[in-house]
């Protein structure tokens, strides 16, 4: 076997062996499970959202680390960027159709979560 247990052999192309520290794999896996990549993803899953929409709905992050998270996850093409040449430029986000299909088994990861804690005390 060659490059250790996580590369397979198929007849026309062979995966990523994401245990190397230069797989390019890594890093993308590295931004999509990153504390913010997450929650940038399913922030995304229902709609589009324009950057302080999307600020909004992820309590705690900064705009420095939204800007970073987002910029890995546009170049990793998980994420779309859309900027409007307006004063100031609006710009919006969503998710393309590889982060759709990154981000359903996150989504679903935190169903299964939240239908597994118990009910919140009302007070």
């Amino acid at each position: 076997m060659v490059g250790g247990s996580q590369l397979m052999q198929t007849e026309t192309t062979k995966r990523y062996d994401v245990f190397h520290t230069d797989c390019p794999a890594r890093d993308m896996v590295d931004h999509v499970t990153s504390r913010w990549g997450i929650w940038v993803l399913i922030s995304l899953r229902s709609n589009d959202l324009r950057f302080h929409e999307l600020r909004d709905s992820i309590r705690g992050i900064s705009e420095k680390m939204l800007s970073q998270t987002l910029r890995s996850l546009v170049q990793d093409n998980l994420v779309w960027r859309k900027v409007e040449p307006t004063t100031p430029p609006q710009v919006t986000y969503g998710l393309t159709e590889f982060g759709r299909d990154v981000g359903e088994p996150l989504a679903e990861l935190f169903d299964r979560i939240t239908r597994r804690l118990p009910p919140r005390d009302a007070g």
